[in-house]
């Protein structure tokens, strides 16, 4: 009787302890504000800032496209139950915006951001580091941080010095890309960007279009074609054979591979790996 007296006493110490475990978890998660992101750029800006003030999900998973992301049932679920939804607006992620008109919580697009000196029909801010530094601000606005956010300003500022410092002096200046997602990046930077495809990386080019290209490339004496780690490089290897050029991958930042994600890669790093690509293509000195 002693021992099943004991062991009784047992089992409900242990039944306490692990009640108080999950309550403590439940408390830690308590208070912090659920962001929903439309692809990666902002989920990494958010978490950045927000540090362990926030639950980041971001609505484009790893490896996703996210100009023609279709938001599943989960998706719609975290965009009308988050505090706050980042989204780039003004068409990037079609089929999120119409769904984030039902979110009950605070929907910023943040292509809206005064200042942020938006081309038309050119959603790829990030690829700015000072851009992309406004966009900090703002989401720094919204969560309520402004110091964390000037720190990542800070951060951003130093990247942005690298690439002044790393492409001043080049044989050339023309980077030839599989499609047109480096026209923030080559305006801040000097350069001239020759795309095979549009702004989309889904538009095929015309024949017309590729001997354009083709073009271009042989009067310049481009040597390098780069193509993207989400977009097929078939066009991009046609270009490149045309010409007798190589190629080399550009990334344009719009969302990690689990791979990437699983060794640490993140924004910062991967536009380093960028600069490096581009000081060699364009045999800067």
């Amino acid at each position: 009787m002693r021992i099943i007296l004991v062991c009784g006493l047992c089992v409900i110490v242990a039944g306490v302890v692990v009640a108080l475990a999950v309550g403590d978890g439940d408390s830690s998660s308590r208070g912090r504000e659920a962001v929903a992101a439309g692809f990666y750029p902002l989920a990494f800006a958010a978490r950045e800032i927000g540090g362990g003030a926030v639950d980041v999900e971001n609505l484009t998973p790893p490896g996703g496209e996210p100009h023609d992301l279709e938001p599943t049932p989960s998706d719609v679920e975290d965009i009308q139950s988050a505090n706050i939804v980042l989204l780039l607006g003004q068409g990037f992620q079609p089929s999120l915006e119409r769904a984030a008109g039902n979110a009950d919580g605070e929907v910023i697009e943040l292509l809206d951001t005064p200042g942020l000196d938006v081309n038309p029909g050119d959603p790829h801010v990030w690829l700015d580091p000072r851009r992309f530094a406004r966009i900090g601000d703002a989401i720094g606005r919204a969560l309520g941080d402004q110091r964390s956010a000037r720190s990542f300003a800070r951060r951003l500022e130093a990247l942005d010095r690298e690439y002044r410092t790393g492409l001043a002096d080049c044989r050339r200046d023309d980077i030839v890309t599989s499609h047109e997602a480096f026209g923030y990046l080559a305006d801040r930077y000097g350069l001239r960007q020759v795309a095979i495809s549009g702004i989309s990386p889904e538009a095929e080019p015309t024949p017309r279009d590729l001997q354009h290209v083709i073009e271009v490339i042989r009067s310049t004496g481009a040597t390098t074609v780069f193509t993207e780690p989400l977009v097929s490089p078939k066009l991009a290897d046609t270009v490149a054979s045309e010409t007798g050029g190589t190629t080399a991958v550009l990334d344009p930042l719009e969302g990690l591979t689990s791979e990437e994600e699983g060794t640490g890669e993140d924004y910062f790093t991967v536009m380093r790996q960028n600069l490096a690509t581009l000081e060699h293509g364009l045999g800067c000195r």
